[in-house]
């Protein structure tokens, strides 16, 4: 499994987490959840830059053919 991979099932794993923290505690505000978001928050971040250096690559990659 690739690092792109491997972040998106954490992603999947804390969406899940977060899911059911604001379940059991009923609300949003509630700092176990928020520290679940904010977790979740950074991977996406994470895979976002992952996503643009791929396309940064492949459009030089393209560019230089």
């Amino acid at each position: 499994m690739n690092d792109k991979m491997k972040l998106l099932h954490e992603l999947q794993v804390l969406r899940i987490k977060l899911f059911e923290a604001a379940e059991a505690r009923g609300s949003l505000t509630d700092p176990e959840v928020l520290a679940i978001s904010e977790a979740a928050d950074e991977l996406i971040v994470t895979l976002q830059q992952l996503q643009k250096n791929e396309l940064v690559k492949s459009v030089q990659l393209n560019t230089f053919s």
